[in-house]
C-alpha cells in the first residue's frame, strides 16, 4: 500500500534501526550510520531537479534578485545556516541569499510551537521581504506539507517569483505549490518521524549543492578554490594568503603585501600578482570580466 500524504514515509519505522534501544552503544551507532549511508544515493537521484533550481538562482542573482530559503523547524534552520555562510565564503554581499524561518530568529535556538502551522505568517514574511519576479524562492519542508511554507510560496508565486520546493516525502502538498520540486526520498527515519536525521542530512546536501554551484556560476571560485573569500578574521586571512601564494605564484611576504593593497580581497591580489597590475587596475579589469578571475587572467 503506498504512503498517503497524511502518513509520510518518514513517519514509518526503519528496519535498519529496529530494536535500537536494546542494542549495545557500538552496534546502535553502526545501525544509525548504516541508515545515513543511503542518503547520498537518494540525493544523487534528484541532481537534475537540483540543476533546474541552480539555473533559476543564477538568473535571479545576475538580475539583481535574491535566492530565498523558507522553512520551519530543522528545515528552516538549515536554510538560514546555508544563507549565513555565503557572504564569508564567497564574498557575496549580505541580503542576496536569505534564510527565513517560521517563528523568526528565536526559532533558530528554540522550538516555537505552532509556528509552522500558520500559512498567513509565511505569506506575511515574504511580503515583508518585498519579493518580486527577480527572486527565486525555495520552500523547504520534510513532510512537504508545512502550512507556513505553503503560505510563503503562495505569496511568492503571486508576486512572480520563481518558486521551488525541497522535501523528502512524495506525494505531498508542496508539489502543487511550486514549479520545480526536489524530492530525495530517504524513506523511514532512523528514529521514526525525527526528520532532523535523514531528511535533515539530505536537505543539507541539497542546499550545499544549490548554493555552491550558484556561486561557481557567478564566478565566485577559481576551479574549486574559494577565491572570493573575504579575509575578515585570522583563519580567513591565512586562507586568503595561501590562495594568493598558490594562485598568484608569489612568496608569503609578497602575498601578504598584495592582500593588504587589495584590502583583503584575494581575487584582486591574485590578479595583481599574475598580471602585474596595481589594485585599482586589477579591480577595474575584474569588474569588466564580471568578477570572473579566470576571464580576467585571460584578458
Amino acid at each position: 500500500m503506498p504512503d498517503q500524504p497524511d502518513r509520510p514515509a518518514t513517519e514509518a519505522a526503519s528496519p535498519l534501526t529496529e530494536g535500537l534501544d536494546q542494542l549495545p552503544i557500538l552496534d546502535a551507532l553502526r545501525a544509525l550510520n548504516a541508515a545515513d549511508r543511503a542518503v547520498p544515493e537518494c540525493v544523487a537521484a534528484v541532481v537534475p531537479e537540483v540543476a533546474a533550481v541552480v539555473e533559476a538562482a543564477v538568473r535571479s542573482l545576475r538580475g539583481g534578485g535574491r535566492l530565498i530559503y523558507v522553512g520551519a523547524g530543522t528545515s528552516g534552520r538549515l536554510g538560514v545556516l546555508d544563507a549565513a555562510e555565503i557572504p564569508p565564503t564567497f564574498g557575496l554581499e549580505p541580503g542576496r541569499v536569505v534564510g527565513v524561518i517560521a517563528g523568526g530568529d528565536a526559532a533558530l535556538r528554540y522550538s516555537i510551537e505552532g509556528a509552522e502551522d500558520d500559512p498567513d505568517a509565511g505569506a506575511a514574511d515574504l511580503r515583508a521581504l518585498h519579493v518580486d519576479d527577480r527572486d527565486t524562492v525555495l520552500g523547504i519542508s520534510a513532510s512537504g506539507s508545512a502550512p507556513y511554507v505553503l503560505g510563503a510560496l503562495g505569496e511568492a508565486g503571486e508576486r512572480g517569483a520563481f518558486i521551488a520546493g525541497l522535501t523528502t516525502n512524495r506525494p505531498c502538498a508542496l508539489e502543487a505549490a511550486c514549479r520545480d520540486l526536489i524530492a530525495p526520498l530517504v524513506g523511514p527515519e532512523a528514529i521514526g518521524g525525527s526528520t532532523r536525521m535523514l531528511s535533515g542530512t539530505a536537505q543539507k546536501l541539497v542546499l550545499n549543492m544549490i548554493s555552491t554551484m550558484t556561486m561557481v556560476r557567478l564566478g565566485k571560485t577559481y576551479g574549486n578554490q574559494m577565491v572570493d573569500v573575504r579575509a575578515t578574521n585570522a583563519k580567513l586571512l591565512r586562507r586568503a594568503r595561501r590562495l594568493v601564494q598558490e594562485l598568484g605564484r608569489v612568496d608569503e611576504e609578497t602575498a601578504e603585501r598584495l592582500l593588504d593593497e587589495a584590502e583583503g580581497e584575494a581575487k584582486i591580489a591574485i590578479l595583481m600578482a599574475r598580471a602585474g597590475l596595481d589594485a585599482a587596475s586589477a579591480r577595474e579589469r575584474l569588474s569588466a570580466c564580471e568578477g570572473w578571475l579566470r576571464r580576467a587572467l585571460g584578458a
